[in-house]
Parts: structure tokens; sequence; C-alpha cells
């Protein structure tokens, strides 16, 4: 039986995830900072469609990507030595919201329902929330969002609009996080886009031990307005 949380009912925990669906965990509860807080700290993100209760997740295994691992082929290098380019934090996040949200080829429907955006942009407001942008001739071209909570970050979604455009946002996200020595992006679940930028799974008892260590860290909330001055990129 899957648990049914009340407004105080605490999560269960992680080893109580169905294997299939891989990681299901709970089904209710509320989408307050306080309820995503207290679940990105112990590993556990909200999915589902519209229309459905909300369902909370802790899949086995974990993707994440560890920014000392991140891998930048030699053509997008090379995009991002030409700076053709502008990268913001936090300029525009509901933009970003609403193009990670917008349908895409052979995904008609999006889980990023109106409940989800306007519980992120609670989190924005709060700090915790935050968009990288990628700008090209005063267009967004492409961008994502995730929550940063202590030295960890849990990346939600990202969108394109121009080739590269969400890569070259992930890549100065990395460069944003080592220099505030962040240990480990949250990716939840493999896919082959993630694995070509370095991405890789672990199992989840390792993942819950590592996000331990990095949620304990006394990392203020805040605005990322204030750009990292440089990205330093070694092609493979």
């Amino acid at each position: 039986m899957i648990p049914w949380l009340e407004r105080e009912t605490p999560f269960p925990p992680l080893e109580r995830a169905l294997k299939e669906p891989n990681g299901l965990l709970a089904v209710g509860g509320d989408l307050s900072p306080r309820r995503l807080l207290d679940g990105y700290r112990r590993g556990i993100f909200p999915w589902f469609a519209a229309g459905d209760p909300i369902l909370w997740w802790s899949p086995d295994p974990r993707m994440v990507l560890f920014p000392a691992e991140l891998k930048v082929s030699r053509s997008l290098a090379k995009v991002l030595r030409n700076r053709r380019y502008e990268v913001r934090f936090d300029h525009d996040f509901d933009a970003v919201v609403r193009g990670c949200a917008a349908p895409r080829d052979g995904q008609p429907e999006t889980w990023i329902t109106p409940e989800m955006r306007a519980a992120y942009r609670r989190m924005h407001a709060l700090g915790y929330a935050h968009s990288v942008e990628t700008w090209i001739d005063g267009a967004l071209a492409g961008g994502l969002y995730g929550v940063a909570v202590g030295r960890a970050f849990f990346g939600e979604s990202m969108f394109t609009r121009v080739r590269d455009a969400s890569k070259i946002a992930l890549v100065h996200l990395v460069e944003r996080l080592r220099a505030a020595g962040f240990g480990m992006i949250d990716c939840q679940m493999r896919t082959d886009h993630l694995s070509s930028l370095g991405a890789r799974e672990i199992p989840r008892p390792e993942f819950a031990r590592r996000l331990a260590e990095l949620v304990d860290y006394d990392q203020a909330p805040g605005s990322w307005r204030q750009p990292i001055e440089r990205v330093r990129v070694a092609a493979e």
C-alpha cells in the first residue's frame, strides 16, 4: 500500500518506495514550501499529471551529475567560446518555467501543471528555486530551473528553442555550483541527453548518504542574479 499523506503526515522511509513504478513512495500532501523542502532534503520529489493527486518519488538508482564530471563535447566547447549569447541567473524565472511546461514533440501533455508552477514561484520568491537562462539577440533561447538546498542542486526541467541553448545554461550552472562548493546535481531519472553530459546513476542508498552530507551545509537562500564572470571549459 502506498501511504496517503495528510497535511502533517511525514514522508515514509525511502526503502518503502515501489520497484514498479520505480520510486513511487507516497500520494497526497501539498506543495507548500515546507513540504517541498522536506522532500528535497530526503531525496523525494513530486511528479504527477494534471488531474491526478500529488505523487512523490524516490527512484533507485538515481541519476546525478557531479560538477567535476561534466562532459563538454568539442562542438559545445566551440559554441561556448564564441559567446554569441548571454547567460542570466534568476532574470525571468516564470518565463523559464513556462518554456519547460510548453508542449514538446510527441509529448502534448506536461507534468508542470499550474499548481506546480505556482508552487515553484513561491519557492523562487523564498530564494530556493532558481533559473539559468540563455539569451540570444535579446530573446530567451533556452534554460533550466531547479532548487538549491544546502550544497545540493535539484534539477527540475530544461528546455531549448535554439540548438545547445539548454546545454549552455547547464555548463554555466555547473560553474556556478563549483564556485560555491556544491557537491551534486540531482537529475532524478536517467536520460540519454543527461548521460552525454556526464550524469550517471548511483544506488539510492549512496544518493541518500551523499545528500544528507550536502543539505546540512548552512547555505543561505537568496537570488542568484549576480553571474559567474567566467566559464572554464575543457572539451573531451
